[in-house]
């Protein structure tokens, strides 16, 4: 019973679950998330950049605008 009463477990709220389209919504997010990375990757990779200048920085974000349409 001591247990119950420091954690404060009887004063806690339920947790609410998240409805299907904040589930839906967040894998959707999460997945944009993931294929942004992958470009940017893709373009590290190949140019073999040490250090981003304003340039890659710049089609870097263009391959974000392309890859997101």
């Amino acid at each position: 019973m001591a247990n119950v009463l420091t954690t404060g477990a009887w004063l806690s709220a339920p947790i609410k679950r998240p409805s299907f389209f904040e589930r839906l919504l967040r894998a959707y997010v999460e997945s944009r998330q993931r294929r942004a990375e992958r470009v940017v990757e893709q373009y590290i990779a190949t140019h073999g950049l040490q250090k981003l200048s304003d340039d890659a920085e710049r089609q870097i974000g263009r391959l974000l605008v392309k890859a997101g349409q």
